[in-house]
């Protein structure tokens, strides 16, 4: 069904154009670079989480140090999203794109060379900051060398990569310690990402556009309001980040959140006020009055927290209650990759003709999944269990496909091309904000039911049950997902029959 259009926001004063014409088949090869940079930096945020147990034997490395390794990653990428969206789209997408792929490498040589875990650390917090530098870019420069059908097309092929480099990360990772060695292989891990980035850099050099602004203004980024919005993603994602369910979680974190809402409010307040004086902030709120992409936005930062909890639990169960290696524990979540990269390109495809009922059939798949593996963690024995998993897997994959890049190429529909980095990069940090969030929720209900139930009965019993409360959560966030996407497709109706009435 076509879906009426809806009132777009103010736009930038800074429109984007490139410097050469650009054939379709040099569109595609920049495309192509684009996709493969964003998977390179997706897996990262999972492909590590396998490897930690390695790293706390060769460092001697404490829980926090490890928890940091991951989440400081996590809270960097985070951080730089949005004002690297903003320079972007003011800017030139091409230079930053190319300064955080650099970055990137380089502290992913500096991880694999590390002597201590301090020093470690510090290199994933570079990677996060590269990897919120290049992302934006990424989807600003998707949106402006696509248009009409060719972009849900360009967006599905963006699912399938993000489907991908999520699911296959910690098999990945596996793969590297197994090919590596127990005490050596997670150097592995990062090593691999020189040769990638070097060649992403090579190819981004050679076929991306360079772009350019036609005003001559000063870079308008809002000073006070990077300020604000930093101490307000820190806030929030802080507490979150440092949940493991272990009784020795300290509970004087969760008052961050307070500090979360005050300085939200101060935030929004600035924001408002520094419009209303004709400058441009750094995130218009007007963007928000735009339904679809404030649903779009929701419904994808919902998504984010069950995807990552479901491979992660998913491994942790496999590992810990079955004793499972890890590479081949991993490597249940393959079949949701695949189905998840063919029903992206399709879904990229139908999303035109069909619309956000392909996102709401794709929701209600990925429950059906969720449903599905908390039954055979509970009801099928254990020594078919891995293999029962891989096939309902599957059936994630196929709905997961039909959720991530159609809802993207909606989200960002009724978005100006010249505010598609800071659009896209604000619909980045929602999902690692949900990535944060739900995986935190999870862990702690896996884990407080092990710390509580072991030594009173079997392992595996204990597995059983942690796997199933922590997938509730999961299950939790798909729901609030496909109740978001049936409200955005009920609007748009309502958008279309009185838009064909007044016609």
């Amino acid at each position: 069904m076509a879906e009426g259009p809806e009132k777009r926001p103010r736009t930038a004063a800074h429109p984007i154009t490139t410097d050469i014409p650009l054939t379709p088949a040099r569109r595609w090869r920049a495309f192509w670079v684009c996709v493969a940079v964003a998977g390179i930096t997706i897996l990262d945020l999972s492909k590590v989480n396998v490897a930690l147990p390695s790293i706390e034997t060769a460092f001697e490395a404490g829980s926090t140090e490890l928890q940091l390794i991951v989440s400081g990653y996590v809270l960097t990428f985070g951080l730089f999203l949005v004002p690297m969206g903003r320079i972007g789209d003011q800017r030139s997408r091409r230079m930053l794109f190319l300064i955080g792929l650099s970055a990137f490498t380089l502290a992913s040589v500096v991880c694999a060379l590390a002597p201590n875990v301090t020093v470690l650390l510090i290199a994933r917090l570079v990677q996060g900051m590269a990897a919120g530098t290049q992302m934006p870019q990424v989807l600003g420069l998707i949106q402006q060398l696509f248009q009409g059908k060719e972009r849900g097309r360009a967006f599905g092929l963006f699912g399938a990569t993000i489907g991908v480099a999520t699911a296959v990360g910690p098999t990945l990772g596996g793969l590297m310690i197994a090919l590596g060695g127990s005490s050596d292989g997670w150097r592995w891990i990062f090593w691999m990402n020189l040769p990638l980035g070097l060649a992403a850099i090579a190819l981004a050099a050679w076929v991306l556009p360079a772009t350019r602004t036609r005003s001559r203004r000063p870079l308008a980024l809002d000073p006070v309001g990077v300020v604000l919005f930093g101490l307000t993603v820190l806030a929030l994602m802080w507490p979150f980040l440092f949940t493991t369910g272990s009784p020795d979680d300290d509970p004087r974190r969760w008052w961050l959140l307070v500090v979360f809402v005050l300085v939200a409010a101060a935030f929004i307040a600035w924001e408002r006020r520094y419009a209303a004086r004709g400058k441009q902030p750094l995130i218009p709120l007007a963007l928000f009055r735009v339904a679809s992409y404030r649903n779009g936005t929701v419904l994808q930062a919902a998504y984010f927290a069950a995807m990552p909890s479901i491979f992660l639990l998913t491994t942790l169960y496999l590992q810990g209650g079955l004793h499972i290696e890890p590479v081949f524990a991993g490597m249940v979540t393959i079949g949701f990759a695949l189905a998840s990269a063919v029903s992206s390109w399709v879904g990229g495809v139908l999303v035109g003709r069909y619309g956000r009922p392909i996102v709401v059939w794709g929701l209600a798949l990925v429950l059906l999944c969720v449903a599905g593996l908390v039954a055979t963690a509970l009801y099928v024995p254990d020594a078919a269990t891995p293999y029962v998993m891989a096939g309902v897997m599957v059936v994630g994959g196929l709905g997961g496909g039909l959720v991530i890049s159609p809802n993207q190429t909606l989200t960002l529909a009724d978005i100006p091309v010249r505010e598609g980095g800071l659009a896209g990069s604000v619909g980045q940090l929602g999902q690692r904000i949900g990535t944060a969030v739900g995986t935190a929720i999870a862990l702690a209900l896996f884990y407080a039911t092990v710390y509580r139930e072991q030594g009173d009965v079997a392992d595996a019993v204990v597995f059983h049950d942690a796997y199933g409360f922590g997938m509730v959560s999961a299950g939790v966030a798909v729901a609030i997902a496909f109740v978001v996407s049936v409200v955005d497709l009920s609007a748009r109706r309502r958008s279309q029959r009185l838009s064909d009435a007044s016609s």
